[in-house]
């Protein structure tokens, strides 16, 4: 696939700017639209269970935000902001630095050695991540936890109108700190939704992925060489059990997120799903489809990013961009705290 396939328009004013609590409206008061393959239609999000089915398997991820975002200050005093991505253990990180709103302007020039100071405290650049050149690996020389609790705050990009409390990126099934940014497709649940599946027979299951900074877009020509950074990801033996039992009574598996589909194609082993642990650089893109999951439930993706072609791997290009015209058309929002969209593969 090439990369045109992946860009469309999308005007920006159908971002969304602000969380739900910013207007006293619940989170699942959003809109959801459902693609099958007989075509879409629209609903409200806390009606979700009344478009599953008795016996579906959904799977949540149960990590939860970090405030990843912190204040760097390079040694000629110029400013700049370090969102954090992904924690390789011995205060090794990669993170992507960005503009500071203190101090707007082209960022200065990185080099390997360069010693900045991160909320106050020392932090080396090491070397950008190798076909990813806006994120770097940065070695920290104390405890970053400690420099998030003082000083972070939740990574926010320049659509979002202000600065929201971190509390407004967990999702109601955060329980695992890691993710550099919230697993958004888990923003509009609430106990309200959660009950009502229980009650229409949808079981729910979890698994941990810790997401880093958002899907870059996909930049080379060929949509299956572009570079995934490796994420900490871990499948439950009881997930993998439910997993394999779904799949085999024929029961329709859904993935609550692209990092759930990640994590479980990570741990397919050919056969079935198995518990497992460790780092994932798994990109499911049409030349590598989903083997796990039938159904997805997500937010809406940019032009040109890998969550994209995972949606076409999975749904086939006409659904997915038959189902993104309807979402322009229609106004939905994206982004983090915007509407949600359930693609269902199968009948």
């Amino acid at each position: 696939m090439k990369r045109e396939a992946l860009l469309f328009d999308r005007p920006a004013e159908l971002a969304a700017t602000r969380p739900a609590e910013a207007d006293d409206r619940p989170r699942d008061a959003g809109r959801l639209l459902i693609s099958r393959p007989d075509g879409h239609s629209h609903a409200c999000f806390r009606d979700l269970a009344a478009h599953l089915s008795p016996g579906d398997l959904l799977v949540v991820n149960r990590s939860a935000t970090l405030p990843a975002s912190l204040p760097g200050m390079r040694p000629d005093g110029s400013l700049f902001t370090l969102n954090l991505s992904t924690d390789y253990g011995d205060g090794l990180w990669l993170a992507e630095p960005r503009y500071s709103p203190a101090a707007p302007g082209p960022l200065p020039e990185l080099r390997p050695g360069l010693v900045v100071r991160v909320a106050g405290e020392e932090a080396c650049f090491v070397a950008p991540f190798p076909g990813l050149s806006a994120l770097w690996f940065v070695k920290f020389a104390g405890d970053v936890s400690a420099l998030m609790a003082r000083a972070g705050q939740p990574i926010r990009y320049g659509y979002v109108d202000r600065a929201y409390d971190l509390s407004a990126y967990q999702t109601l099934f955060a329980a695992y700190p890691g993710s550099a940014e919230m697993p958004s497709a888990a923003y509009p649940f609430t106990r309200r939704v959660v009950d009502d599946l229980a009650r229409r027979g949808v079981v729910l299951a979890s698994i941990v992925l810790h997401t880093g900074v958002s899907s870059q877009e996909v930049e080379v020509d060929e949509v299956a060489a572009h570079t995934l950074y490796p994420e900490p990801y871990s499948v439950p033996a009881a997930t993998a059990a439910a997993v394999n039992e779904a799949r085999r009574a024929g029961r329709r598996v859904i993935a609550l997120g692209t990092t759930v589909v990640r994590a479980l194609e990570s741990a397919w082993d050919g056969r079935e799903v198995r518990p497992v642990a460790g780092f994932t650089r798994r990109y499911v893109h049409p030349g590598r489809p989903p083997r796990v999951v039938n159904g997805l439930l997500t937010g809406l993706h940019d032009p040109s990013t890998s969550h994209l072609a995972m949606l076409y791997a999975l749904a086939g290009t006409e659904l997915i961009r038959e189902g993104y015209a309807e979402a322009v058309r229609a106004e939905y929002r994206w982004h983090e705290f915007g509407d949600s969209h359930l693609i269902l593969s199968e009948l």
